[in-house]
């Protein structure tokens, strides 16, 4: 028998188990969802892939030319526990037939080592699948090239499936992502500083098949913006392509220093978290969402204890998601490096820390309500109504590298001017001429300054210096400006 050229590849995509469980509607709405992502994904990869649904697993056909990127989008494709890779063989009627197939493809994989077949069979044959187990592994016996059969612990193990007149041989098994298809379960909006937390929270709805919008609070300038913008449009991109999503870009930098101006020092990181809530709120009603997602694991910084989560909470009335609430630090850590958005977050600020200075662990009720009064939610209507919004597929053409500011390590080396950036009151002392700027002032109080002098930003690590030195070059055309990092 001449062994038919193999110029496709088939897979075999297994449904996450809990949709197996589902009633007969939900379950036929779900296995649709996932028909319809595999299709729409794959479909851009080739036009020639052909996608069957069937009550119990979806099967892809490829040409050979495009099986790495089939297999990856599958892997990443919320909803799919496994996929098997199968080599098809259709019009085979006879256990010749078969026996002869299949030696001719896997007889490499078993030279030297134990195995075993094992054979599922659909549809009427004038045999049974132990008929198939035993003719085919008596005839690979028989060349003499293993080490021979081992029904309890073989090194190989060939599994074949005969549906009717097509035989499957299964070559390859991976576990898939899991979790439900993305679509049927909603949208939520999620807070996205590009660190770890938020970055891992907002895999972590994307794989339980939640559609996941992405606001930013900018606290940053635009080189900030940038970062969580490629990180955002990373996630989209690995998990969620199957549906559009936006991103929305809310100012906040007045927001801080309205926060600055009404607010004791002690509630600062609260009130902060509160008023992103608060923000947040509003667009997800403008959006249609019901629920907000944040990165916030308890007990991991001061404004996340459960009294000041419930503290949080208090500001809005939507349902917010915490997926990371139990978590280990750790544990966040792993989960980033594994989806790869470790490099993203180890390069990005976590701004919501900068303005707590003596932070209350156990905040008050009443307080709280006193220190909310305070503040003029004119400021935060104004910052809404700023907020700008674009689709995550579109930030392709609005992305770019983050520049790399130029670093003065030895303030004899020109005529400089030290500005200190950071939110506290100390200022560091240098041998240059030094003064002080919080960040959240920069925007305002830098082109006060005279701009025929050489400024050095400093901060304690470095970032904050790089992303709003960075911000002034893009946003106002200057040049004069440096980071300070002494040695």
């Amino acid at each position: 028998m001449e062994i038919p050229e193999i110029k496709t590849q088939k897979f075999i995509v297994k449904f996450f188990p809990e949709i197996m469980i589902k009633g007969p509607s939900a379950k036929r709405q779900m296995v649709g969802q996932l028909y319809n992502n595999i299709v729409k994904l794959l479909t851009r990869i080739s036009e020639d892939i052909n996608v069957k649904k069937f009550f119990d697993k979806i099967e892809v056909v490829c040409p050979i030319e495009v099986v790495s990127e089939v297999r990856i989008k599958l892997l990443e494709t919320p909803g799919i526990e496994q996929v098997l890779e199968a080599l098809q063989f259709d019009k085979i009627n006879t256990l010749d037939e078969i026996k002869t197939i299949v030696n001719e493809t896997m007889a490499k994989e078993i030279e030297g080592k134990s195995f075993v077949i094992r054979a599922k069979r659909t549809g009427t044959h004038d045999f049974k699948s132990t008929n198939i187990e035993q003719t085919v592994g008596g005839y690979m016996l028989s060349k003499k090239t293993s080490k021979g059969v081992d029904l309890h612990n073989p090194e190989v193990t060939i599994n074949l499936e005969l549906v009717h007149n097509q035989l499957n041989i299964i070559t390859c098994k991976h576990k898939g992502l899991a979790g439900f298809p993305l679509g049927t379960q909603g949208s939520i909006l999620s807070l996205m500083s590009g660190g770890f937390d938020s970055t891992v929270a907002s895999y972590l709805t994307m794989k339980r098949g939640m559609k996941t919008h992405f606001i930013f609070f900018n606290l940053g300038g635009v080189a900030h913006e940038i970062g969580v913008k490629q990180v955002a449009l990373y996630l989209w991109s690995k998990f969620g392509s199957s549906h559009r999503v936006s991103f929305i870009s809310v100012p906040f930098d007045d927001v801080v220093t309205e926060i600055f101006r009404s607010t004791h020092e002690t509630y600062m990181g609260v009130t902060l978290k509160r008023l992103m809530l608060k923000a947040s709120e509003k667009i997800a009603d403008e959006m249609g969402i019901d629920a907000l997602l944040t990165g916030e694991s308890v007990a991991q910084v001061s404004s996340q204890t459960l009294r000041n989560l419930a503290l949080i909470d208090q500001s809005t009335n939507k349902l917010i998601l915490r997926p990371l609430a139990t978590m280990n630090k750790p544990d966040i850590i792993d989960i980033a490096h594994k989806i790869g958005t470790k490099h993203f977050a180890e390069a990005m600020p976590e701004y919501c820390g900068v303005i707590s200075k003596n932070p209350v662990v156990h905040g008050s009720y009443e307080r709280m309500e006193k220190e909310a009064k305070a503040f003029d939610y004119s400021v935060l209507d104004t910052a809404v109504q700023n907020a700008q919004k674009i689709y995550v597929d579109e930030i392709v053409n609005d992305v770019k590298d983050i520049g790399t500011m130029e670093e003065v390590n030895d303030l004899s080396s020109g005529d400089y001017t030290v500005i200190d950036i950071r939110q506290s009151d100390d200022c560091i002392e240098t041998s240059a001429e030094t003064i002080k700027i919080p960040f959240y002032n920069l925007k305002k109080e830098f082109k006060k300054l005279p701009q025929d002098k050489e400024y050095l930003f400093y901060c304690d690590k470095g970032i904050l210096s790089q992303l709003h030195a960075q911000y002034l070059k893009d946003a106002e055309g200057r040049q004069n400006i440096k980071v300070y990092r002494p040695l």
